[in-house]
């Protein structure tokens, strides 16, 4: 017996494995929790967070260059935890943040850089290599 399997289905499949791959390929982007940074920063891992607000036009152009760098496998190891800056005031006066389109990056414990309102690829792409370097 001979299973074919029709061209459209291969297609669906190579971009399945291919998304999945990806994903794998890829740093978690997470809500921000005490319990989880804690976790994170005690065992040594990268952590970047990624203060903003949802009416912030600063946010909004650093949002899809900070998920096209978490996409990169160089930054496979950062966990990026989001933090709402409306919302979020007790944990931005723990980090001493005072605006929105503040990004704050850890390597374990300690803090090794941060960036208020950089929307430039490079900048951002800067502070993310001091986690892992």
């Amino acid at each position: 017996m001979t299973f074919t399997v029709p061209s459209f289905a291969r297609s669906a499949l190579l971009i399945a494995i291919t998304s999945l791959m990806a994903a794998a390929m890829a740093g978690d982007i997470k809500p921000f929790t005490q319990q989880d940074f804690d976790a994170l920063t005690n065992a040594g891992k990268p952590v970047v967070l990624d203060i903003s607000a949802s009416w912030c036009p600063t946010c909004a152009a650093q949002k899809p260059i900070i998920e096209g760098l978490m996409k990169q496998p160089d930054y496979k190891d950062i966990t990026l935890l989001t933090i709402d800056f409306d919302t979020a005031k007790p944990t931005l006066k723990k980090f001493k943040v005072g605006m929105q389109s503040t990004l704050v990056a850890f390597k374990g414990s300690n803090e090794v850089g941060r960036s208020v309102g950089d929307t430039s690829p490079a900048g951002l792409e800067g502070l993310f290599k001091k986690t892992i370097h």
